[in-house]
């Protein structure tokens, strides 16, 4: 689960990590009255997306500025806020389509004299949390890792010790700072650590993390995700929900506890088991198609959470063919069956339909479609339902 810049930021405060001064402001505020009472006329002022690269993109009415900008003054400001909320802001990250800005955040401006980049994550490969710092912040740290390797300290965090007052000292001589600096980064760090744990986070990320003018630590700019798994034992975390961020029809599939994620093709999938819709878009791409979603549907999935699976990916205006891939287990392939056929008689489909089936009632589940008069063709093993899709999506 991903939440915005101000919501982050609000929970490094909460983990006494130094932030800038921020005043948030959504579509019905007093614009002039939230600016009044700010302290200072230099004002940042922020989209609120859930995207990266907003500082780079741009706005699709054209404005002349990306959704990071430094007023010089507060009416400067008034008009930015105005020029923002409820204009559509497209980066590297959202797609052509961009995404609606509904929320700005104020920050007073930081005068520094170093940036790095900090980050908190878990490697997957060594299966443990990892801290990375690059001496270069502000910046793509990607880019960073490609030209500059070097630049990139790395930390593998032992779950059972947690991150060590040793680990950071050893980092911190590595980046040359003083004395006085390298125990204030060993504070923040280890606070930044105890927020990952605490919250479950998947992801914490700060960019730039810079050395103020009186040579203190400042988290400017903070990205944090959490683990969904953990969310039932997380409400606190679960309140900073914005399902206005999210995709429409991933939280309507959440719902209906199916796991469904959007993606760019033009070939839905219906699957049951992760393994197995992996294993399904994989061959799709192979045959030279592109999968328009992950959909697993689960191992007991019942008939009324097939029909609005399959309604979901109906919903995608690109689907140009449906595969459906289904192994009978506790879920029953006539289910299944019978799913479809509520859901295409609901929504008139008429797009091609590659449906394979095996295991549990097989035989009773390609009988309800066969009698369903829907455009199917059934297919024997998995290479071959790939295929035929791709072929009559062509």
């Amino acid at each position: 689960m991903n939440i915005h810049e101000y919501q982050a930021q609000n929970l490094l405060k909460e983990f006494n990590v130094p932030v800038p001064f921020g005043v948030l402001v959504t579509a019905g505020d007093d614009y002039q009255a939230i600016l009044g009472a700010l302290r200072f006329d230099k004002i940042c002022v922020k989209a609120q997306i859930h995207a990266g690269g907003r500082g780079a993109g741009h706005f699709k009415n054209d404005l002349g500025h990306g959704g990071v900008k430094i007023a010089s003054s507060k009416k400067e400001a008034l008009g930015v806020i105005k020029s923002m909320i409820g204009n559509t802001l497209v980066t590297k990250q959202t797609g052509n389509g961009g995404k609606v800005v509904r929320k700005v955040y104020l920050v007073e401006p930081a005068r520094f004299s170093r940036e790095y980049y900090v980050a908190i994550l878990v490697d997957r490969n060594l299966r443990r949390p990892i801290l990375m710092l690059s001496t270069e912040g502000g910046v793509d740290i990607e880019a960073i890792a490609d030209r500059s390797p070097e630049k990139l300290h790395r930390i593998i965090i032992e779950p059972s010790m947690g991150l060590t007052t040793s680990q950071i000292k050893e980092l911190a001589g590595q980046i040359r700072l003083t004395v006085e600096q390298a125990q204030e980064l060993s504070e923040l760090l280890l606070q930044l650590y105890a927020l990952f744990i605490a919250k479950d986070c998947s992801l914490i990320e700060i960019n730039p993390l810079v050395l103020d003018r009186s040579g203190h630590f400042l988290a400017i700019d903070s990205k944090i995700n959490f683990d969904d798994n953990a969310l039932p034992r997380r409400p606190d975390i679960v309140k900073l929900r914005d399902v206005e961020e999210e995709n429409p029809n991933e939280v309507e599939a959440l719902q209906y506890n199916l796991n469904y994620i959007a993606l760019g093709g033009n070939i839905a999938c219906l699957v049951n088991g992760a393994g197995l819709a992996m294993a399904t878009m994989d061959l799709i791409q192979y045959h030279g198609g592109q999968p328009a979603n992950f959909l697993d549907i689960g191992g007991g999935a019942n008939e009324e959470q097939i029909t609005r699976a399959f309604k979901i990916i109906l919903k995608n205006p690109n689907i140009r063919g449906i595969v459906v891939n289904i192994f009978g287990g506790i879920v029953k392939c006539d289910a299944v069956a019978q799913g479809i056929v509520n859901a295409a008689q609901a929504t008139l489909l008429s797009l091609p339909m590659v449906v394979r089936f095996e295991g549990t009632n097989v035989g009773e589940g390609k009988e309800v479609l066969k009698k369903s008069g829907l455009r199917i063709t059934f297919a024997e093993d998995l290479d071959g339902a790939a295929s035929k899709i791709v072929n009559l999506c062509q």
